[in-house]
């Protein structure tokens, strides 16, 4: 059984995390180059995201090795008497080790995590294409209850 260690990242995690986010988009794997991931850009990103105890960016460890990651966001709103829903984005699982519960494990983790914080909803958005996601969510709990837009700026 795979023991998994779910902690903050770190700025030394930044690769390893882009990395792994890198082969699973949802086109396909990108060809990167891994020395893109010391652009300061990647680095301001994280230090935003470490610095607003409303964002949670997660290492997730097996054997002192970072294999997967997933991003926490807690958003307050006026809707449902002022119900906070906490947003699961960018669950990557690195490829050598998906298939064995692993993403399983770091959603059902993160459910417990929004509960603590007090999130009455956990929402998340999946690519149209990634129909085996599709299925491992709603395999969770999760419904596909809203159409999605985004526009890129």
């Amino acid at each position: 059984m795979t023991t998994l260690v779910f902690r903050d990242a770190t700025p030394a995690d930044i690769p390893a995390i882009l990395a792994i986010c890198d082969a699973g988009a949802a086109e396909g794997p990108r060809d990167v180059d891994p020395s893109t991931y010391t652009d300061p850009r990647y680095r301001a990103a994280f230090d935003a995201i470490a610095a607003d105890p409303n964002h949670r960016l997660v290492a997730v460890e097996s054997e002192g090795e970072v294999i997967a990651t997933l991003q926490l966001s807690f958003l307050p709103g006026l809707s449902r008497l002022g119900m906070w829903r906490c947003v699961l984005e960018n669950v990557h699982v690195r490829a050598d080790r998906r298939g064995g519960g692993i993403g399983s494990k770091m959603v059902t983790w993160a459910i417990e995590e929004a509960r603590a914080r007090g999130a009455g909803m956990m929402q998340l958005t999946s690519n149209k294409v990634r129909t085996n996601a599709h299925r491992f969510y709603r395999a969770l709990g999760f419904e596909q209850s809203h159409e999605g837009f985004k526009l890129m700026l």
